[in-house]
C-alpha cells in the first residue's frame, strides 16, 4: 500500500495550530493525510492570562494547556501531536532542538508544511517560529546533513492567518474552504478553555475568509458557495504544467 501523504504544522503554543489553521489540519485529515503537529510551546507565560487570573500555578497552566492541545488536536484529526514544552515569552531553540525539529520534518516527509507570518511585532515567538521554520526546512534538504537519512524535498511553506492582519505584512494568496469540517474546527476551538475570547473572534475571521473565497473563485457570476474559509500566504513559488 502506497503510504499516506502528510503535512506538518509548526505552532509556536498550544492554541496557534486551532486557530489558524484548524480548519485546514481537519480538511487535509479527512482527504486521509497524516497531520503532524509541533507544539513548541504550551503559550505557559504570554496566552494563558485566564489560568493566571485564577491563581493556578506554572505547572498547573502547562498540564491544562497540554490537555487543551490533546483535546483540540483529537478533535482536529491530528495523526501525531509533537509537544516540545520550550517555554514562551520568550520561545527559544537550542542547536539541539534544532535538530529535533529537522529530524522531525525528515520522518514526516511532508506534502507541505504550515507556520506564522513571517513578522508579528505583537508576538515575537510567532515570527521567530517562521524563521525557524525556514531554517529547519533548509538544513533537512541538505545531503551532507546526517547522510543516510531521507533528504526533504521542496514542501511549500504555508504562512496562517496572523491576528492582527494588517500589521504583519501577511498577505494571503490562497483561500481554502473549511465548510465541510467547521464544526470540528469550533469544537476545537471551544477546547481551548483558556483562551475563550478567541472563540468568536475566529469565527468571525474564517466568515470573512469565506467572502474572499466566493469572490475569488467567480464571485457574482458563479463563484462558488462557501460559509466558512481559512487564508494562507505562500512562500515557494509553485511548479506548474499549464495554468
Amino acid at each position: 500500500m502506497t503510504a499516506p501523504k502528510s503535512v506538518l504544522v509548526i505552532s509556536a503554543h498550544a492554541a496557534d495550530f486551532v486557530w489558524r489553521c484548524g480548519g485546514a489540519i481537519a480538511l487535509h485529515a479527512q482527504k486521509g493525510y497524516d497531520v503532524t503537529v509541533a507544539c513548541l510551546s504550551f503559550g505557559e507565560r504570554g496566552e494563558s492570562a485566564k489560568l493566571w487570573k485564577e491563581g493556578k500555578s506554572l505547572d498547573q497552566v502547562k498540564s491544562i494547556r497540554r490537555s487543551e492541545a490533546e483535546a483540540a488536536a483529537k478533535a482536529l484529526g491530528v495523526h501525531r501531536l509533537e509537544c516540545f514544552d520550550l517555554g514562551d515569552y520568550p520561545l527559544h531553540l537550542e542547536q539541539s532542538d534544532k535538530m529535533r525539529l529537522v529530524d522531525l520534518v525528515r520522518e514526516v516527509q511532508p506534502a507541505f508544511m504550515l507556520s506564522h507570518s513571517q513578522y508579528d511585532p505583537y508576538n515575537t515567538d510567532h515570527m521567530y517560529t517562521t524563521q525557524i521554520a525556514l531554517e529547519v526546512r533548509m538544513i533537512a534538504q541538505a545531503w551532507g546533513h546526517n547522510p543516510g537519512q531521507t533528504v526533504l524535498g521542496a514542501p511549500q511553506l504555508y504562512l496562517f492567518e496572523p491576528h492582527q492582519t494588517e500589521q504583519m505584512g501577511w498577505k494571503p494568496d490562497t483561500f481554502l474552504d473549511i465548510t465541510p469540517v467547521w464544526e470540528q474546527k469550533r469544537a476545537a476551538m471551544e477546547a481551548m478553555g483558556g483562551q475563550v475570547h478567541l472563540w468568536e473572534y475566529y469565527t468571525r475571521v474564517a466568515q470573512q475568509r469565506a467572502n474572499h473565497f466566493k469572490r475569488n473563485s467567480g464571485g457574482m457570476s458563479g463563484g462558488r458557495d462557501c460559509k466558512y474559509a481559512e487564508g494562507f500566504q505562500s512562500i515557494f513559488p509553485r511548479t506548474v504544467d499549464e495554468l
